[in-house]
């Protein structure tokens, strides 16, 4: 069987599903970690090659591949008869000439599959049998010429097994498969760019058309071009649907990676101190998230001093603490797939003065209020909890000697929305209703802020000072889970913190 499966694969023939148990699973059940090979045979870690990041039964770390067959089986459930999905990855951007960035897996195609690899492609056709549907992953396979540069592709029969698949296919078969299939379709659901016709015949060109890349004009249709408007369905709602409420599996990665970022914010607390500089902050921060764990960060970090809190997203990091000053950071890690997104404001010097904690204290209390919300039974949505934002908001600033004139809140001292949904990508599922209440299971951030500009209008001791305080919240049925509860925003907590006395250390 094994010698008919590699015949197959390097013939470009398409490889029989679910082939026996391979030889070299042995490794990371049998032998110690120093006798697993280098390199991997794999395009990404397995539990077969990376025992210490993969186990048994995981796809990628944290989710088994029966979480990734529920995702794909509660999307195809809801399709109508004979319907056909088709999702690419993601493709190497580069920076400059052959520089290229690190890769990151389209969200969706990463949602369905947990396959890692670029220039790759699903397709779930809708049927009869007890699955019901049947499973193609086109993918580049075993390429030594190409493996020899970039590192190892996985061979198709580990794509059946690994992945869950029912056939695996070169890349290059994708576009005329592809032709094949949509025209008995009875719909089609895929995001396909609304433009001019371009070059999408190869599969090169086909992938970087439904991946939303730049392509060429005057070559061929693609074979998507062929299919009936009427046929033709969007797939991103649909997929955001179901990424927005989060299964057992990812709250547990989601919480993990909270906890990673959390713990990068209560060092980079302590690291802080005058005549550092915001970058010196942000590499502190970002490096204290990779030795947690975290693959890469999940945005830009934002790191404003003083006045330069005032922007709200500021990322330039070029200024230099001064001693009395707050600093804002707002920045996350992401962690096996999944984003963490925390603020903190906390005092260069490792204690408050009095305008900051009164106006600290402020918006804490509402923050605390906000968060309380986040449950399925109280029926809130997204909108409900702004407006919410700016009542409680109005009323704690109010208390102490804010007078505010119409539209002086939400245009000048608090100009942002209140949340967003946050999972695989930072902003969740842009699909997402933001009038529709709230269910079990979703993640979302709870982020007031308040920014004072120099202004007559507002009490001056206040001038100069930007706060914001972001925390990622599940929506339980009858109560919340604040899941980033590792970065202090208590003010003792933030004072010990930065002091050294809750034994945070810097490293």
């Amino acid at each position: 069987m094994l010698k008919q499966c590699l015949a197959s694969a390097k013939a470009g023939r398409r490889v029989l599903p679910r082939p026996v148990a391979l030889k070299y699973r042995r490794y990371a059940t049998e032998a110690s970690l120093n006798d697993i090979p280098k390199p991997s045979t794999f395009g990404q870690p397995t539990f077969q090659s990376h025992p210490h990041l993969v186990k048994p039964g995981e796809v990628t770390p944290g989710i088994p591949l029966h979480e990734y067959e529920r995702r794909r089986a509660a999307l195809m459930e809801g399709l109508p008869s004979g319907s056909l999905v088709v999702v690419v990855a993601g493709q190497v951007k580069y920076m400059s000439g052959g520089a290229s960035y690190k890769f990151r897996q389209a969200s969706d195609f990463w949602y369905l599959t947990g396959f890692q690899e670029p220039d790759s492609a699903l397709v779930l056709e809708k049927n009869g049998s007890a699955r019901g549907y049947r499973m193609l992953l086109y993918s580049t396979g075993k390429d030594p010429s190409k493996e020899k540069w970039d590192g190892a592709y996985t061979r198709f029969d580990d794509v059946v097994s690994l992945f869950g698949a029912d056939e695996a296919h070169p890349i290059e078969d994708f576009p005329a498969d592809l032709k094949t299939l949509v025209s008995s379709a009875s719909h089609v659901y895929a995001d396909v760019p609304r433009r001019e016709r371009a070059s999408r015949s190869s599969a090169k060109g086909l992938l970087r058309f439904l991946g939303g890349g730049r392509v060429q004009k005057g070559d061929p249709e693609s074979p998507l071009d062929t299919v009936p408007a009427a046929r033709q369905k969007p797939l991103a709602p649909l997929v955001g649907e179901l990424r927005s409420v989060k299964s057992k599996w990812e709250q547990e990665v989601m919480r993990a990676s909270a906890d990673i970022s959390g713990r990068a914010h209560a060092k980079t607390m302590r690291f802080a101190q005058p005549g550092l500089s915001e970058a010196d902050l942000a590499a502190h921060f970002e490096y204290m998230c990779a030795r947690g764990g975290s693959q890469w960060p999940a945005y830009v970090p934002v790191v404003a001093s003083g006045e330069n809190a005032l922007i709200i997203h500021y990322t330039k990091n070029d200024h230099l603490l001064r001693d009395g000053e707050l600093v804002l950071i707002d920045a996350g890690g992401e962690y096996n797939g999944y984003a963490s997104d925390i603020s903190r404001t906390f005092p260069v010097s490792g204690t408050f003065t009095p305008p900051q904690r009164e106006l600290y204290a402020a918006l804490l209390s509402a923050q605390k209020a906000l968060v309380a919300l986040c449950a399925a039974d109280i029926g809130h949505s997204l909108d409900d909890l702004h407006r919410r934002s700016v009542e409680l908001l109005r009323t704690e600033l109010k208390q102490i000697g804010f007078e505010l004139g119409l539209g002086a809140l939400e245009r000048v001292l608090y100009p942002h929305y209140l949340s967003h949904p946050v999972g695989i990508d930072l902003h969740e599922a842009g699909t997402f209703d933001r009038r529709a209440p709230l269910k079990e299971g979703m993640v979302i951030t709870i982020e007031p802020g308040v920014y004072v500009p120099s202004d007559p209008a507002f009490p001056k001791h206040f001038h100069g000072l930007g706060i914001r305080i972001e925390d990622e919240v599940l929506v339980g049925k009858h109560d919340p889970v604040v899941l980033t509860v590792a970065a202090p925003k208590e003010i003792a907590d933030i004072e010990g913190a930065c002091q050294g006395a809750l034994g945070f250390e810097p490293f």
